[in-house]
């Protein structure tokens, strides 16, 4: 897997994106949290395109929900 950058999606998340058998991997992390997108490298259309989408508000706004949900979920383990 090689790494092809590291970017900040928000000031609480950090971002890589990576290159690895066609596909590229799109990690986002949280404090203790992590979220990871494949996409085929044929299907989006490139390192450009990706970097649309993943820095479009509508991702951001998704991606910030689910590391919410996810957080809740952890709630219950440190009461």
């Amino acid at each position: 897997m090689r790494v092809i950058k590291e970017f900040a999606l928000s000031p609480a998340i950090k971002g890589t994106f990576f290159s690895w058998n066609g596909k590229y991997i799109v990690k986002l992390e949280s404090g203790n949290l992590e979220q990871v997108y494949k996409v085929s490298e044929t299907e989006i259309g490139g390192l450009e395109a990706l970097e649309i989408w993943v820095f479009s508000p509508e991702f951001i706004s998704g991606v910030q929900r689910q590391f919410e949900s996810m957080d809740a979920c952890m709630d219950p383990l440190f009461d």
